[in-house]
């Protein structure tokens, strides 16, 4: 998945230098996590309730009352504290955090989580994803000749479009993000011109594509988000979006467990059949909806994962008062140990069975549109 978002971060701060002759040594995770820890400790000092919004009575995307609870979880990647609630509309379907982070939860929650201390690991995941990439690419050949211009809203460290720049060899990929990530995007050359900040409120340019994957579920506004992109893109020109879909069937046979939930980072969920009217009601025509190509088909084996994360929590995170002791760690690594073939089942369970079904009903976790701007 795409990790960029349109919400505030810090990037992680690592003490001490790593380069150059004579330069002290860089520091363990152990020393970077204890030099992390004083900051998150005063930040908890007063509670999580000062990190979310009062809770909403209406759906923000129809304006309904008719509420319902989806879910109850928590942080289940960094352990952070705090309780997530997810609501959804009874009436329009939309899934949305209730109530919801604002400007300084969403600093909380998210540092060091794309950046700093977890910078290094997602970067990983994120570069060994060319296949997928390319297919987000080639989803648009069929509508359109080859792009002069493109804008990854999201891009994170600008993976996705250096791969893209392979299917499209002559298009100048401009990135957009909040972090520092675009930054080094640019220095690396995976992108042509990177942008730090936020897409809502860019002067309006004309580009033939605006790429956004895995980005609205971020958003706290992804309505303004669909208008800014309709600003930015010429008529004639395309928009790619690609999100969870929160119809699929594991949603709601994993619950807490299901990984697309992504607590409490993912502010939305929105149906297809929403988005393709919003889409519609900007002025554009939806020219292909994909569920079978985008879907990320790792449902048992991230549910199996975050079981193991809530039976034995990283113990690791500066979010902790304390560092936890030798009994504390030999414990959870003995249940990862112990966790081992459950993961390497759910591995061949999702690649040999609930990949080829993911075209079929609800299975695809996720959905993808382009849309042509009239």
């Amino acid at each position: 998945m795409s990790h960029g978002t349109d919400v505030p971060k810090t990037p992680g701060t690592t003490p001490g230098l790593s380069v150059g002759p004579g330069a002290p040594a860089k520091p363990s995770r152990a020393e970077t996590v204890a030099g992390l820890r004083p900051r998150y400790q005063a930040d908890l000092a007063h509670g999580t309730g000062r990190f979310f919004e009062p809770r909403r009575t209406d759906c923000p995307w129809c304006g309904s009352a008719r509420l319902k609870r989806r879910l109850r979880t928590k942080d289940r990647y960094q352990n952070k504290p705090g309780r997530c609630l997810l609501d959804v509309c009874r009436d329009c379907r939309h899934v949305f955090q209730n109530p919801a982070l604002n400007g300084d939860g969403l600093e909380f929650y998210y540092r060091d989580f794309y950046d700093g201390l977890g910078e290094k690991d997602l970067g990983n995941v994120f570069s060994g994803r060319e296949k997928m990439y390319r297919r987000r690419a080639e989803s648009l050949k069929p509508q359109a000749d080859a792009p002069k211009t493109w804008l990854d809203v999201g891009t994170g460290h600008g993976h996705f479009p250096e791969v893209a720049r392979t299917v499209f060899p002559g298009t100048r990929f401009d990135g957009l993000d909040f972090t520092d990530g675009v930054d080094l995007a640019e220095r690396a050359g995976r992108i042509d011109h990177g942008i730090r900040g936020s897409f809502r409120e860019r002067l309006a340019e004309s580009y033939d594509v605006v790429s956004m994957f895995h980005y609205l579920e971020h958003s706290t506004d992804p309505r303004a988000e669909l208008r800014a992109a309709r600003r930015s893109v010429r008529p004639g020109g395309h928009v790619l979006i690609e999100v969870p879909d929160p119809e699929c069937w594991f949603a709601r046979l994993f619950g807490r467990f299901w990984l697309p939930w992504l607590q409490p980072q993912h502010l939305h969920f929105l149906p297809v059949a929403n988005l393709r009217k919003e889409l519609t009601s900007l002025g554009f025509t939806v020219v292909v909806e994909q569920h079978r190509e985008p879907s990320d088909t790792v449902d048992l084996l991230g549910a199996v994962w975050l079981t193991v994360n809530a039976v034995a929590p990283p113990e690791d995170s500066p979010s902790l008062a304390e560092p936890p002791g030798r009994a504390r760690r030999l414990l959870r690594c003995a249940l990862l140990l112990a966790a081992v073939p459950a993961l390497v089942a759910a591995t061949a369970l999702d690649r040999l069975l609930l990949k080829p079904l993911a075209g079929l009903g609800k299975v695809s976790n996720a959905y993808r549109v382009v849309a042509r701007r009239d």
